[in-house]
Order: structure tokens, then C-alpha cells, then sequence
């Protein structure tokens, strides 16, 4: 049984009785705020507060989030939190999503969440080896040892089938948040975000990177999901949310160290050096090419689609395969594109 397949399972059972009950409950919706216009809106995250709420926090420090009249507060994750569990049940307005798989696998378990918005229009996530023994494509990881986190086996089992070769072509094995088993010869490939400096400083400028995106598995990174009865019932104040959202990002795009600094001051656990390293690399992901066009947090119908294809072609869903309709919404795009496209 594969590593993923477990946590699948444990994902499953512990979410199943929440998508019954918001299923059957209305949830509670934007609560009241200090004042009638304002609302009080939670973000749960998936992980720990990390360069990906650099919009957020800045929001937050300029006072768009005020101008919109929403208090927000951002509401950490960790090993033990199940972020979408958490907005299921009605304890979080919204949440934020590292990669796009889990609105996918969420729905399918029954779980009545959609994504109303993709931060990043391009996945960060990495494959890193070294210069001695390099891996640029998929086909030279072949014969190879990748260390890889449980969450992500899923990841590295899409991208071997997109590009025909046999799981049993390659040795999995696991790893935590740092790439020390590539350094100490116990993997030949190690995985993380490449947005994540602080953790890829260890390699050194010897450091080989193939993109998970490039090698031929593109999904979105950075999903902003909400359950369906706050899409259907507080839309209004999930486009105040994106509108105020949009603006500090496109803040921080335009200010990188004042944007580090906000971040650092909000979170001193982080680290200002490698941050001010990673801000730029942040940005560009939040904007490019697609943001041009169609604004801030835009998504793909196409993109979603494919991904939908790839996940079912793997067999991954526990339960229905989920259509386009079920996984995403574009009402709140739709609602802000004004707003999103006057910053992009």
C-alpha cells in the first residue's frame, strides 16, 4: 500500500462526517463584525504562515482589507490540522490551499468545498538533485532514489505516469521539511517549493532543479476555497476579501522589502534574508502573462480540466470523479474582475 493511499484513507474517514454535516447544516456564515458593514472573516490555512500570505499580511498592514470592510484573521495550519476540514465545519470562512489536488480530492470525498481563486497561476513545487548526479528530465530519475514528503508521493506518482514510466522504475522514499538525505548520498532527488530559500540554501550552487510544472504536470498552487453555502450565501463578502487580497499583493510586487518586513514583523519566527530572496519569485508567480489578461487569482477552465483528467487516470478519487463545476467556481472572478485586472 502506497504512502499516499494511506493518507488518502485517513483523509476520507476524517472529513466524511463533516461533508455530511455541511451538507445537511447551513454553515455560519461571515459573522458580525464591530460594526453592521463590517465582517469578520477566518482564513485557515493548510500550513504553517509562510511567504505564501504575503498579500494578506500586507492587506492587512495598508488597510485594504479595512477599505473593504472586512477584519480579517489568518489562522495557521500544521502537521495536525486539516485545513479544508476546518472550513468545512463552518470554523473558517475560507482557506488557502497549498496545491490544487486537494479541492480535487476533497469534493470527490464528498466534502462540499470549491475553489473560487488560484494565487499562484504556476506550481512552485521542485524536484532538486546535484550537480554530479543531475536530474533534468523525468526519465533520468529512472533507476533513482527520490525523497519526497507523504503529501507529495501523489505529486511524483502523477508526474512518472505523464511521462510513461513504471512506479517500480523508481525507489520512493520519505523526507520532512529539509533536504539533508540528498546531501547525505540517501536520496539522489529531493523535493520542496522553490519558493521556499531558506530550506534550498543547504544545496549550495551545485543544486540541479526540474520544475514540476515543466516536467509535464501543471496544476495551481496557492487555491483560495470556500464551502458552497458561503459561495452561494456570502459571495459579496468573498469578493471584498479578493478585492482587498489582490491589492496587497500587488503591493508586495511593487514593494519587496517593505512587503518582507510586514511579513517578518507579522511572523519573527521567519527569517528577513532568505525571504527578501524568495519575495521576487513569489511575485512572479502570482503574476505573469494569464494575471495580464484576466486579473489577480484568475483560473484556467483548461488547466483545471486537465488536472481532473490526470487525477482520474491515476485512479485517485475515493468517490465520484468530480466535473469542473464541482471543484471550482468563477462567480467571484466574475464579481472583482475590475478590481483584479487594475492591479495585474
Amino acid at each position: 500500500m502506497s504512502i499516499f493511499t494511506m493518507n488518502r484513507r485517513r483523509f476520507v474517514l476524517g472529513t466524511a462526517a463533516l461533508g455530511g454535516m455541511a451538507a445537511t447544516h447551513s454553515l455560519i456564515g461571515v459573522q458580525a463584525g464591530l460594526a453592521q458593514d463590517v465582517a469578520k472573516v477566518r482564513m485557515q490555512l493548510g500550513w504553517l504562515a509562510s511567504n505564501g500570505i504575503l498579500g494578506e499580511v500586507a492587506a492587512i498592514k495598508k488597510g485594504f482589507f479595512a477599505e473593504e470592510g472586512v477584519e480579517l484573521e489568518i489562522v495557521p495550519g500544521g502537521p495536525n490540522i486539516d485545513g479544508v476540514a476546518g472550513v468545512a465545519a463552518g470554523q473558517s470562512q475560507l482557506g488557502l490551499t497549498s496545491s490544487s489536488p486537494a479541492i480535487m480530492l476533497a469534493r470527490s470525498a464528498g466534502i462540499p468545498i470549491k475553489a473560487f481563486l488560484a494565487g499562484y497561476q504556476k506550481h512552485p513545487f521542485s524536484y532538486f538533485s546535484l550537480g554530479k548526479n543531475p536530474i533534468r528530465t523525468p526519465q533520468d530519475m529512472i533507476g533513482k532514489t527520490v525523497a519526497t514528503q507523504p503529501s507529495a508521493v501523489i505529486l511524483l506518482r502523477a508526474l512518472l505516469a505523464a511521462n510513461g514510466i513504471a512506479e517500480d522504475q523508481v525507489t520512493i522514499v520519505n523526507m520532512g521539511a529539509d533536504m539533508n538525505q540528498l546531501l547525505t548520498g540517501q536520496a539522489d532527488v529531493v523535493t520542496g517549493w522553490n519558493t521556499n530559500v531558506e530550506a534550498m540554501q543547504i544545496l549550495g550552487p551545485d543544486a540541479v532543479e526540474l520544475m514540476l510544472w515543466d516536467a509535464g504536470l501543471q496544476l495551481y498552487a496557492n487555491v483560495y476555497f470556500a464551502t458552497d453555502d458561503q459561495i452561494a450565501n456570502h459571495g459579496d463578502v468573498l469578493a471584498r476579501f479578493t478585492r482587498a487580497a489582490a491589492k496587497g499583493w500587488a503591493y508586495v510586487r511593487d514593494n519587496h522589502e517593505e512587503g518582507v518586513d510586514m511579513l517578518v514583523e507579522a511572523y519573527p519566527n521567519m527569517q528577513r534574508a532568505p525571504e527578501l530572496l524568495a519575495v521576487e519569485a513569489v511575485s512572479n508567480y502570482s503574476f505573469g502573462e494569464t494575471t495580464k489578461a484576466d486579473g489577480w487569482g484568475t483560473m484556467s477552465r483548461a488547466l483545471w480540466e486537465a488536472q481532473i483528467k490526470t487525477y482520474a487516470d491515476l485512479g485517485q478519487f475515493s468517490g465520484t470523479v468530480p466535473t469542473l463545476d464541482d471543484i471550482v467556481t468563477f462567480s467571484v472572478l466574475d464579481a472583482t474582475v475590475d478590481a483584479r485586472k487594475a492591479v495585474s
